[in-house]
């Protein structure tokens, strides 16, 4: 049983709980092809307590929102926590995101203030801005107490496109850090004297928490790669670097094993989240590596909780189970389902990691919930273990005369063909009164339909294979990595 959140309480005081008996040891290392940019955890202490004080000092006060708008250098983890020292309400933001993104945004957050890397967009108007010179300036503060309070109060925001494909506002409280407690042994595997290596932007809360937030709360080191640094790079790195564990989206996964890997020898498993994880990936990687890679489930609205573990791997095909602490269930129309029954993936409404709700839109907060679960909209399926198999969104779940369908399930068959790069499989409408199940798919040339369908016939339920394949350009990702299969739909109607 997970103990409670401790009252008064602060993330930043949490995360930053061990730096000082850490010392020099290195927190943060963001990492180039001929160097690296390298932050002591007494430095990253000082450097976040010191421009809390600034950020005080320029008239701002507890519960204002701070747009942040920064790439990946050591800026950004430093203002995020700095603005949580002292009850600030930072909302990190993909520099990708265009001036209409983020404009659209912005309306939504109202923040006190933009701080803004050069060449980065901001919303029109602006508004009060911060250059980054100006943010590196206020590290020369003295340092700020932190500001203890009520565990549920707003700690920060993050966006999430959800089903609807609009960005909405997640609010999370500063307990979210509290409940991550959880992944240190059931995911992770984390020790003191690790370097976890984390191959995402900075603004993804998978980077955030996985590749900084929780290393820091550990005593262990932090490795991120900076913005000159490719796929192709990643695993010189993993050896040039010393990383013991390696977190990545299953995309980056496939693209480094396009390449040949170097030796690995200190590296001991790898952390994958944002999607689901190609069966054919984890095996060719355990194959080039020798180390096993965990997976994980969570989503912008509730941090992970269901997963394998070193201690704990999960069955074959699963994503795992509930980590320590957390209640799950598989849930249908009448409340829980039967071992082995489709249902939506539902966490408790009380666990510490959930949201405390989508900012201003308390109606659809509320469609969430349901007799104390909040409903993810994911399907899964839960074993007599309670392992949980992942069968994709409700309304990504394709309809094949009358049975139902998961996409997962076709596109990990297809991703064992050779020759294909990525796949992605829809519910496609051909006439009025007619779909058919669709694999859009990624490769260097056209692939040979008839044999894709044999590919599928030989491991797939006739009900189950596609009448279709198409080879297109890209498959669209969200900024959490997970395909857009909504616009693919609407795409293939165009």
């Amino acid at each position: 049983m997970q103990t409670a959140c401790p009252s008064p309480f602060n993330l930043t005081a949490h995360v930053l709980a061990r730096a000082n008996a850490m010392g020099d040891k290195p927190a943060l290392c963001v990492l180039h092809r001929d160097h690296a940019e390298t932050l002591s955890f007494a430095a990253l202490k000082a450097a976040v307590l010191g421009t809390a004080t600034g950020l005080l000092a320029l008239g701002l006060a507890p519960g204002d929102r701070v747009l942040m708008r920064l790439g990946n250098t050591v800026d950004f983890p430093i203002l995020y926590l700095a603005a949580l020292a002292v009850d600030l309400v930072p909302v990190p933001t993909s520099a990708q995101l265009t001036v209409p993104e983020i404009t659209a945004m912005a309306a939504l957050i109202r923040p006190e203030l933009i701080v803004a890397a050069p060449g980065v967009a901001l919303p029109e108007p602006a508004g009060r801005s911060l250059t980054l010179d100006a943010l590196r300036a206020l590290r020369d503060y003295p340092p700020a107490a932190y500001a203890m309070g009520d565990p549920n109060r707003p700690g920060y925001i993050v966006f999430s496109s959800g089903t609807s494909g609009r960005a909405r506002g997640v609010v999370h409280a500063h307990r979210a850090i509290w409940a991550r407690r959880s992944m240190i042994d059931g995911w992770y595997g984390l020790r003191a004297d690790d370097r976890l290596l984390h191959a995402g932007a900075f603004n993804w809360t998978y980077t955030l928490g996985t590749g900084l937030m929780d290393p820091w709360a550990t005593g262990a080191t932090a490795l991120i790669p900076g913005t000159d640094i490719g796929p192709a790079d990643l695993a010189p790195l993993l050896a040039r670097h010393g990383a013991t564990i390696f977190a990545a989206a299953p995309g980056v996964y496939r693209q480094m094993l396009r390449h040949v890997l170097p030796p690995l020898p200190v590296l001991r498993h790898g952390l994958s989240a944002g999607e689901k994880l190609p069966e054919v990936t984890r095996a060719a990687w355990t194959q080039a590596t020798g180390t096993a890679i965990y997976e994980a489930y969570g989503m912008s609205e509730c941090s992970t909780f269901l997963s394998g573990s070193p201690a704990a791997p999960a069955p074959p095909g699963t994503l795992g189970r509930a980590q320590p602490g957390r209640r799950i269930a598989i849930l249908g129309a009448m409340g829980p389902q039967p071992v082995g029954q489709p249902g939506t993936i539902a966490v408790a409404a009380d666990d510490p990691g959930l949201m405390l709700g989508y900012l201003d839109a308390p109606g659809a907060t509320a469609e969430k919930f349901r007799e104390g679960w909040f409903l993810t909209g994911d399907t899964g399926m839960m074993d007599d273990t309670g392992a949980v198999t992942y069968l994709g969104r409700d309304d990504d779940m394709m309809n094949a005369g009358g049975y139902r369908v998961s996409p997962i399930e076709v596109e990990q068959v297809l991703a064992a063909f050779p020759g294909l790069g990525e796949a992605a499989v829809i519910e496609a409408r051909v006439k009025a009164d007619t779909t058919i199940i669709a694999a859009l798919y990624t490769a260097a040339e056209d692939l040979d339909e008839t044999a894709l369908a044999r590919h599928c016939a030989a491991r797939l339920a006739r009900y189950k294979c596609p009448r279709l394949f198409r080879r297109i350009d890209a498959i669209p990702r969200g900024a959490n990595n997970k395909i857009l299969r909504r616009q693919l739909r609407d795409s293939f109607k165009a």
